[in-house]
């Protein structure tokens, strides 16, 4: 399992048109795209974290390979200044559910 997390900074100008796009648009375009099993989005002051989260390190590879470009297109399209974006990819080394 992994996390492909992407954190943007959003001037505030634009924050309530990016979380709208978010919820409404693109992360469920992502979800759709059918290589994520869940997403989280969420918040701190002007800064954002969406957690999207693969079963397998393949199906995250298909993301990238078939998907990814289109979707960060899209993206650039609506908001071609304002928004500062960073991604990574987090390994899932352990997992806690509680009792």
């Amino acid at each position: 399992m992994l996390i492909y997390e992407v954190t943007a900074t959003v001037d505030a100008g634009i924050a309530a048109d990016y979380e709208s796009y978010m919820t409404e648009r693109h992360i469920p375009e992502i979800i759709a795209t059918g290589y994520f099993a869940a997403a989280f989005f969420a918040k701190s002051g002007n800064t954002y974290r969406i957690g999207y989260h693969a079963d397998t390190q393949d199906m995250f590879d298909a993301y990238i390979a078939n998907e990814a470009d289109r979707l960060r297109e899209d993206f650039a399209k609506r908001f071609p200044t304002g928004i500062e974006v960073s991604r990574q990819v987090l390994d899932i080394v352990g997992l806690f559910p509680a009792p």
